[in-house]
């Protein structure tokens, strides 16, 4: 398989909605960070990727499209290494983003480099704000920055700007397929996301109350 579609957006912008979105319309599997979570191997990957050492074959060995933190990182060097792919931005309200990412994904304190995922978070993601991932102006400047960068970068006719509010047309005119007959996907809210972290924690805790 070689990939179709690259996700350029970082997450919290509806990312998990247009991975399921771009399945349903053909495009699957796509990768997104849940697969990271997956693969004990994955993390040391992003890690090497970010250390100028890709693997890209490797990572997306079975995939058909990417979208979401790590590969939004790199979304300009797998944008070259699949120059066949068409690029999707996904993209949202800025302060509702920010909003977003402090609800879930950005850590009041940063994790430790002693585990491959502390460091996969800290070289893919954290870096990428300075590590003041709490810092309202310099991380809404960067979100900004990346998706200006975003549309320099990439040629109109490759890429699609999108919010998930604007439902399946421009996604599916952009990628050439039919409109489904079904709603578009939702999923992946900080509600959800807070919920399903609640019970990863959980699974964690009485996995070790059961070890001897």
């Amino acid at each position: 398989m070689t990939l179709k579609v690259i996700g350029a957006g970082y997450g919290r912008t509806g990312t998990m909605s247009l991975k399921l979105a771009l399945e349903q319309l053909g495009f699957g599997p796509c990768y997104h960070m849940v697969e990271v979570f997956k693969n004990p191997e994955a993390p040391q990957w992003w890690v090497e990727a970010a250390d100028g050492k890709p693997d890209w074959e490797k990572i997306f060995a079975g995939y058909n499209a990417t979208v979401d933190w790590p590969n939004a990182t790199f979304y300009a060097e797998l944008a070259q290494a699949y120059p066949q792919a068409k690029v999707i931005l996904s993209v949202r309200d800025p302060e509702a983003w920010f909003t977003s990412t402090q609800a879930t994904i950005f850590p009041e304190v940063l994790p430790a480099d002693d585990t491959p995922f502390g460091r996969m978070f800290l070289k893919v993601i954290a870096r990428l704000f300075d590590n003041r991932l709490r810092d309202h102006d310099h991380v809404i400047a960067q979100f900004d920055r990346h998706n200006a960068g975003v549309r320099a970068r990439i040629p109109a006719e490759r890429l699609l700007v999108y919010e998930a509010a604007q439902g399946w047309g421009p996604l599916c005119a952009f990628l050439g397929v039919p409109v489904p007959d079904a709603p578009m996907p939702k999923a992946n809210s900080t509600e959800d996301f807070l919920a399903m972290r609640k019970a990863m924690a959980a699974g964690r805790e009485g996995s070790a109350a059961a070890a001897p």
